[in-house]
């Protein structure tokens, strides 16, 4: 069995139990940013799941920012040099980490990808969302609040990630059913709050009559709000992401919706489903995580 002692570029958090005897392992969970609630989440689901296998050495790890992916490409050559048994990871950028994916395999190191899918042919599984079909929920939550017509906006995280890809292209398979609502935006903030507020106003600047916003992760919808907020628009605005933070808001009516992920559970069942593998057990090539829509509604049943 591999061991592995090292520094971290980022966020670095090992969590041991010595419940049982027998052969331990080390499970590295790799996120994208600790930056969010979300990627906490994440982490905590994957403790979670450590403290209760009691065999795992859990090593959680990620760059700095969403953005910095030759940063997470950089943390997994690091653990394919120190060892570990198996990775669980939500890359950055599908394109630039299958190489260092691929290098993991080569050692024999399963590869499970978490939150993010990509076409790599060498992975063990996703465990995640369906960001297709979340993003379809919410086209045809918009769609249906604007009785098929209106200016609409998307606002997406980095270029090229592919959950943010999957999102948006599931909203905008919908419209393609609704001739009378028009997309007269589409703009990346790089999963940044501060950047999507920016990105809010010149898009309000240019479309004073928007009428709805999807915005494809928490952080951003969060700045999205803010800006609408500042500019006393009426435009309603569709999240995706459960941050706590956002709850009020939409008690409020300030956000009119957000589709809600399981990070917990994808960090949970990301680990336990290496741990599995390990062990030497078969697991599905897809672990759902489903979504749900939150609005005014139900959204009491999330503040309690």
């Amino acid at each position: 069995m591999r061991k592995m002692t090292m520094m971290a570029l980022a966020a670095l958090l090992v969590v041991s139990s010595f419940a049982h005897a027998g052969e331990r392992y080390t499970i590295a969970l790799v996120c994208k940013a600790m930056d969010s609630e979300f990627w906490q989440d994440v982490r905590n689901g994957g403790q979670a799941a450590a403290e209760k296998l009691g065999n795992i050495d859990l090593v959680v790890m990620a760059p700095d920012r969403e953005v910095n992916v030759q940063q997470q490409v950089q943390l997994v050559e690091d653990l394919i040099i120190q060892g570990v048994d198996g990775i669980a990871i939500a890359p950055c950028g599908a394109q630039e980490l299958m190489p260092v994916m691929d290098n993991a395999a080569d050692e024999g190191i399963p590869v499970i990808l978490v939150d993010t899918d990509a076409p790599w042919e060498r992975k063990i599984a996703y465990v995640g969302t369906n960001n297709y079909a979340g993003g379809k929920m919410a086209g045809e939550f918009i769609a249906k609040d604007l009785n098929g017509k209106g200016k609409v906006a998307l606002i997406t995280g980095i270029m090229g990630h592919q959950t943010h890809i999957d999102r948006v292209t599931g909203c905008e398979d919908v419209f393609k059913d609704y001739p009378g609502i028009e997309v007269v935006a589409k703009q990346p903030a790089n999963s940044e709050r501060a950047l999507a507020m920016t990105t809010m106003e010149n898009i309000l600047t240019s479309n004073p009559d928007l009428d709805y916003v999807f915005v494809t992760n928490s952080p951003m919808t969060l700045g999205t709000f803010e800006a609408v907020q500042a500019d006393k628009s009426d435009c309603r605005i569709i999240g995706f992401d459960a941050d706590t933070e956002i709850f009020p808001h939409i008690r409020d009516g300030g956000i009119t919706g957000i589709i809600a992920q399981g990070p917990f559970d994808m960090g949970r069942l990301g680990v336990e489903s290496v741990a599995k593998v390990l062990a030497g057990e078969s697991i599905p090539k897809v672990v759902d995580v489903p979504t749900v829509l939150i609005t005014k509604e139900n959204v009491g049943e999330y503040m309690k």
